[in-house]
């Protein structure tokens, strides 16, 4: 049945009118859609359309009465590519709006690591209490099921309450290429445990480390001093999954520059000579936090090799302490704001001093509150303090180009579950251990792909990101990052196949009449029926053509054949949007069929690239 905090948030947010004429079921299982057309609505949900999205808007629940299972779909943009990508949120109080601000995220961040795949995210609102473990897995089996029916616009991934566990199960019921970051014994590759978002932020820094230089034509970065790689310092706010992994990685260069800061729930710790990062990963791995143990164990007799090491219990202290680079790594909304309202780790006037600021925790909002407050936050940093910001989606894209590897290099069809055994655990347990060799050696490939790509895009961003703030000295950071994505995202628009976005073309019989033909193009928006004979295009007919055989005294009775245009402009469906403008134009017509090995498969016209296209955008 639908979770009751899923229930009461839609009942007062939509209408019965609403519930009666969008619920649509499919045995027990109910689908709400709305598209970007639908701004009312979607208002209503707390989502605001903009020029990118979102595309598609679902919330769909199990109607079975035995668990509560429900939760929402976003499909922000796929002019990158087919499917959208992006994970699986399951807390409790999830909004619709949330999975719409997490799939504008993936939007950028997959376009900044110009994969080609759109945005989307999903989420479960999961059950307001605690949950066994197989509870938590039946909940997601049952959301399989509901996403599965959006199989062709969006993959799902791990996030924030799900992992590669259940990915596994999703890929059990929908297919072994229905889900991302699966175990290896899937062919995929755990991007937790590789640390895949780490290393994106480590290249980073490592990146604009050899790019800072550049910055000094700008005026607030003038009296700047790069330090060499093992000369500079870092601070790690959130010595977690990530910040933890980033630490070990940046530890492993060679030579290494100097953590001097971490901090986790407990407090932080502070040394400007360097921390002993690998006693700290060993304190991780046996007791989960380590400041507060590390002080007990190794400051409070003073058994430190550095006796200057500073230990405090405020975590958000450490934002007060100076280093060349900060990696905000926890999840903390906002971990700098320039006043104190919005409840952020740091204001801006008390933050130490940094040169350089690499994102390794999600902060990402399109919302405009949130993101006129990051720009205020920016100028104060950027523009006054001379601190280049590298935004999340820019570097820690690393976990997105690893799993994206499991799409992109495909599963061959010998190696995909027969549909018979789907759902079937044992079935696809036995599959999977006859197959093991070569699943994991497809595994292997896949990490290979995966590290290679995460290191050329991502010093690629940091390149593009100096470019343009160089460029444009009023351009804020996250302005050049969203830019970066802006324009992967219209450069690929531009060059995708009008597959993608023709529309269904209306087939009629030539003996059809004037006057039957004239009443199919008054509820037809695009202009034009395909005649066709025995699966023959014959000829088109327009509205004009109609209108001029009507202005010359023809009876509305007259076969379509007649007046057909047979010289038809055809194109085929792999072409693409630059060429279909170019025909457009030289034959100065607004629409042509688009036929494939003789059959009429749709219709292009200039109408459908206007409504279906990121036409503004290309237009700046």
């Amino acid at each position: 049945m639908i979770p009751k905090q899923m229930e009461a948030f839609l009942r007062q947010a939509l209408p019965e009118q609403t519930w009666r004429n969008r619920l649509r079921r499919e045995g027990d299982l109910a689908f709400m859609e709305f598209t970007a057309t639908d701004v009312d609505r979607l208002n209503r949900l707390g989502i605001r359309p903009d020029k990118l999205g979102p595309r598609l808007v679902v919330c769909m629940w199990d109607e079975r009465d035995d668990l509560e299972v429900g939760g929402y779909l976003v499909v922000d943009n796929l002019a990158m590519g087919r499917p959208s990508m992006g994970g699986i949120r399951m807390l409790p109080e999830l909004k619709p709006a949330t999975i719409f601000n997490l799939a504008r995220g993936m939007t950028l961040k997959n376009a900044a690591a110009d994969l080609p795949y759109g945005g989307g995210k999903s989420g479960i609102v999961a059950p307001d209490r605690p949950i066994s473990d197989a509870e938590h897995q039946e909940i997601v089996r049952r959301f399989a099921h509901l996403i599965g029916r959006y199989r062709t616009i969006y993959l799902p991934g791990p996030d924030v309450g799900t992992n590669d566990a259940d990915m596994k199960v999703i890929a059990i019921e929908n297919g072994i290429d229905s889900a991302l970051s699966k175990p290896v014994d899937m062919g995929g590759n755990r991007i937790d445990e590789l640390g895949a978002a780490a290393g994106g932020v480590v290249i980073a820094i490592d990146a604009l480390l050899e790019q800072m230089p550049r910055l000094k034509a700008l005026p607030q970065f003038k009296e700047m001093t790069v330090p060499s790689r093992e000369a500079m310092t870092i601070l790690i706010q959130g010595f977690g999954a990530v910040g933890a992994h980033v630490a070990k990685l940046l530890i492993e260069l060679t030579p290494a520059p100097k953590i001097s800061g971490v901090s986790d729930a407990h407090g932080y710790l502070f040394d400007s000579d360097g921390l002993p990062i690998d006693e700290l990963l060993k304190i991780r791995d046996e007791h989960g936090l380590v400041t507060f143990h590390y002080f007990l164990t190794r400051l409070l007799d003073q058994r430190s090799p550095n006796p200057q090491t500073k230990f405090a219990n405020a975590p958000n202290d450490l934002l007060r302490e100076d280093a060349f680079c900060f990696v905000p790594a926890a999840p903390i909304a906002r971990y700098l704001d320039v006043d104190e309202a919005s409840h952020p780790a740091m204001t801006v006037d008390r933050m130490g001093r940094w040169s350089m600021i690499v994102e390794g925790a999600n902060t990402y909002s399109p919302d405009p509150a949130r993101r006129a407050a990051r720009l205020r936050m920016e100028r104060a940093v950027y523009w006054q303090q001379g601190v280049v910001i590298a935004s999340d989606f820019l570097v820690n894209s690393g976990g997105v180009i690893f799993a994206a590897q499991e799409h992109i290099i495909k599963t061959p069809d010998h190696l995909r579950f027969p549909r018979e055994i789907l759902g079937d655990r044992e079935a696809v347990a036995r599959w999977l251990e006859r197959h093991q060799g070569e699943l994991a050696e497809l595994a292997a490939r896949r990490l290979e792909a995966g590290v290679r790509q995460r290191e050329e895009v991502i010093r690629r961003n940091m390149k593009e990101l100096v470019d343009f703030l160089i460029a444009d000295p009023d351009m804020l950071p996250l302005e050049a990052a969203e830019q970066i994505s802006i324009t992967r995202i219209t450069s690929r628009e531009r060059y995708r196949p009008i597959r993608d976005v023709m529309d269904p073309l209306t087939a009629i019989g030539p003996e059809m009449t004037l006057r039957q033909a004239a009443q199919l193009l008054v509820d037809d928006p695009n202009e034009m029926l395909a005649v066709v004979q025995d699966g023959r295009l014959l000829g088109v007919v327009t509205d004009w053509d109609i209108t001029n055989a009507i202005a010359h005294g023809k009876p509305d009775d007259l076969p379509v054949s007649q007046v057909m245009s047979r010289e038809v402009i055809s194109v085929p469906p792999d072409a693409i949007i630059p060429d279909v403008l170019q025909l457009l134009e030289a034959h100065e017509i607004t629409a042509m069929p688009v036929v494939e090995k003789g059959d009429v498969v749709g219709v292009i016209s200039s109408h459908i690239l206007a409504r279906k296209t990121l036409a503004r955008l290309l237009q700046g």
